[in-house]
């Protein structure tokens, strides 16, 4: 208590007390509960869309299924329905999902996400059947996966908050394959933990998620310091460097234990990450051109540090003198299946790539995919890439604030160069890559993180709607929820 150096009159003070006694006593403060999101009334053109696109990616999904049957065994599969049933049963989860708690959400992204996992589990079932049920398990778990991240992460800003947290969870997540007796050795690289006696996963599928909200947080509160001159050098000012000192560190932690674990792929990927959410944020060139020197030097050095680069390269540059070496052999007899699909392919069921190829369900699906569907076949799944890409580019355009346009950027771009670094490692325009096709490729792991990745793109796409109020004045408020005129 403060006091006035004065006193207060007797009656006032009896007052005081009477009324204080007279007040109703306030119940304890309850523990704040978990309330479910209501179901939005109205229509909803978005998901009207999406319930008419679904069924077509569904239709197609089966429809390959029984071609493939067809030219493999010359009958139809006889467990066609419930195949039908579980294909069509899942994707309804996610729509109805997406029509409660993302009802304004991009209406392409999940049925292009459905019809990539379609076009994957006919490959899987075609050579290894069992390996396509496992695939239909995982795929089950992303959905679920799909609708817990929506139904956690209801705005995008809670992310922000906890950037660290998550960062500290990725360095967890990417350290667990380093523990002896926890992680596992696997064609060089160690990526995986093991589980039990039956269960693996790559936790580095889930790391790179975490990392992209953690990069995307930082930068867009530190874009004004990495962007405008504010340190002096005699008479020019320069950028300050100190803001870029603990990304910098982040980032070099992160990449010298994918560097440790021999995994070039997704090293490479979050370097990727990294320049380009760095050179959005500030738009300063130079950044740009650091990234690319960085690039060079780190090539160089780890060409000659790392066997395993040094192996990719050598095989990049000269397969055919080097077919003794691990992967070589998968490359050429790649390209043969390619050039065996021609244009049109050899027919599903009818091609022999699998045989030959090593890795056909995972690393080589792609040409699994160019020689039974040929160039129509390949194109297809690259403009399905396309599609997906443009569609997140404009989610991050109408984005309501700099963390969730950063962070929406940084998902697409995690899933575009994914893309587009594996199926270049087949075609040898990269070296070759042991990271898997997102939602094509058999692979639990990389399947359910990518169900979350998309959910994330639709829980950015949601808030970024323009609301009745704005299409009617045609006026767009920047927020992260949207805002309602006053009348």
């Amino acid at each position: 208590m403060v006091s006035t150096g004065r006193l207060l009159p007797a009656a006032t003070l009896s007052e005081v007390v009477q009324t204080a006694l007279r007040a109703p006593l306030r119940p304890p403060a309850q523990p704040p509960r978990l309330r479910l999101p209501p179901w939005q009334r109205g229509p909803k053109p978005r998901r009207r869309t999406e319930l008419g696109l679904l069924p077509f990616g569904s239709a197609i999904t089966v429809a390959l299924y029984t071609i493939a049957e067809l030219g493999q065994k010359s009958r139809i599969p006889p467990h066609i329905f419930p195949f039908l049933g579980v294909v069509v049963g899942l994707a309804l989860v996610a729509h109805i999902t997406n029509r409660w708690l993302a009802p304004n959400a991009n209406a392409v992204i999940l049925p292009i996400a459905v019809l990539l996992n379609g076009i994957g589990y006919v490959v899987i079932a075609r050579w290894h059947p069992s390996l396509a049920k496992s695939q239909v398990g995982w795929a089950a778990v992303g959905v679920v996966a799909f609708f817990l991240t929506l139904f956690v992460v209801r705005r995008s800003r809670d992310l922000d908050r906890y950037r660290y947290l998550l960062l500290l969870a990725a360095g967890a997540l990417m350290l667990a394959p380093l523990i002896p007796g926890f992680g596992e050795n696997i064609n060089g690289a160690r990526l995986w933990v093991h589980v039990g006696t039956s269960f693996s996963f790559q936790p580095i599928e889930f790391a790179k998620i975490l990392l992209c909200i953690f990069f995307a947080s930082y930068f867009a509160d530190k874009k004004e310091l990495l962007s405008i001159p504010t340190a002096r050098i005699g008479n020019r000012l320069v950028t300050d460097p100190r803001p870029l000192v603990p990304i910098l560190l982040a980032w070099g932690l992160a990449m010298a234990i994918i560097g440790v674990e021999n995994d070039i792929g997704f090293a490479f990927l979050i370097f990727t990450l990294f320049i380009f959410l760095l050179y959005i944020s500030t738009g300063r060139l130079g950044y740009l051109v650091l990234g690319l020197v960085l690039f060079i030097g780190g090539a160089l050095i780890a060409a000659h540090l790392f066997f395993q680069v040094h192996q990719r390269v050598t095989i990049w540059l000269d397969p055919e003198n080097h077919q003794s070496l691990l992967g070589a052999g998968q490359l050429i007899q790649g390209w043969y299946s390619f050039g065996s699909g021609g244009v049109g392919g050899t027919g599903l069921g009818l091609g022999v790539s699998g045989q030959y190829v090593p890795n056909i369900t995972s690393d080589m699906i792609f040409a699994g995919i160019g020689e039974e569907m040929g160039l129509i076949g390949s194109s297809a799944v690259v403009i399905a890439f396309l599609l997906l890409v443009g569609s997140g580019l404009r989610i991050a355009q109408t984005a309501r604030s700099d963390f969730s346009k950063l962070l929406a950027t940084g998902l697409t771009i995690l899933i575009g160069f994914q893309a587009f670094f594996i199926m270049a490692g087949v075609l040898r325009l990269l070296p070759l890559t042991g990271i898997t096709l997102p939602f094509v490729a058999y692979g639990g792991s990389s399947l359910v993180a990518n169900y979350v990745l998309i959910a994330l793109l639709l829980r950015v796409s949601n808030e970024g709607a323009s609301t009745p109020a704005e299409e009617a004045t045609g006026v767009s408020l920047p927020s992260d929820n949207p805002y309602v005129l006053a009348p």
